[in-house]
Order: C-alpha cells, then structure tokens, then sequence
C-alpha cells in the first residue's frame, strides 16, 4: 500500500532559483552531513551514506527548476519531492518569499506503517523546517 507524508509548508525568506540552486545538488549537503553519517560519498546526481546499520543512496530522478526536485531512495520503496513555490517576492523591497513543501510516497505494509509511520511524518517536519531556518539564518 502506497502512503503519503507531506511536511507543513515552510517559509524560506530566499528566490526559488536559490533555494533550489542548492537542494538539486548533493555536493551541497557535504558540510552539513558529512559528519553525521558514514561512509558520506557524491556522484553526480547520487550519494549514499550509511546510518544505523543501514546503507542508503539518494538519487535525484527529476528537476523542475526552480519548482521541484525528485529524489528516489533505496533500498527503500520512498521517493521525496521537494517543491518549492515562489509568492510575492521582492516586491517594494520586501524580501522573496519561497514556499517549501517535503512530500514523501511510501510502498509500505500494515505492519511497517503503524511502527514507523509517524516516524516519517516526524522526520519530513523536522527536515523541513531545519532547510528553512538553514536558509532563513
């Protein structure tokens, strides 16, 4: 059964061009991640790392620029589309105003959707809102 996460809509003070400058590319996550996980490694549009036991490798399947990146992660059946919406920005002066959203699909059974479900919820609100205050700061 497929689930779907979306994370609360965060407010990024930056242009959707900036802001999506940096989420399309793994080597921008090198001085933010690298030290927490292992084995931390970049190829182009792939990276993988290890957590907790667990191999993992993210790989960016599409880009909309500058409304969408689309990252498939294995081993896991989870794909995660970053959207960002530009509203209102610069006008008067006033600083941009993106719009950003984490919606995560899930293959998962029963079973797994009660023991981590909300896990992945609380993940995806967390990223989110630590990418917004990352570029907000």
């Amino acid at each position: 059964m497929v689930e779907k996460y979306e994370s609360a809509q965060q407010r990024i003070r930056r242009t959707a061009t900036e802001v999506y400058a940096v989420l399309s590319d793994f080597n921008n996550f090198t001085p933010i991640v690298a030290d927490r996980v292992e084995g931390w490694r970049v190829d182009g549009d792939e990276c993988s790392f290890s957590a907790k036991g667990f191999s993992v490798t993210l790989t960016m399947v599409e880009r909309v620029e500058p409304n969408l990146v689309k990252i498939q992660v294995s081993p896991f059946d989870l794909t995660a589309w970053l959207q960002l919406k530009e509203v209102d920005g610069n006008v008067d002066g006033e600083l941009p105003d993106t719009r950003m959203r984490i919606v995560v699909r899930a293959e998962m059974n029963v079973m797994v959707k009660m023991m981590i479900g909300s896990k992945i919820q609380s993940a995806i609100d967390a990223l989110a809102a630590q990418i917004a205050a990352a570029f907000n700061s």
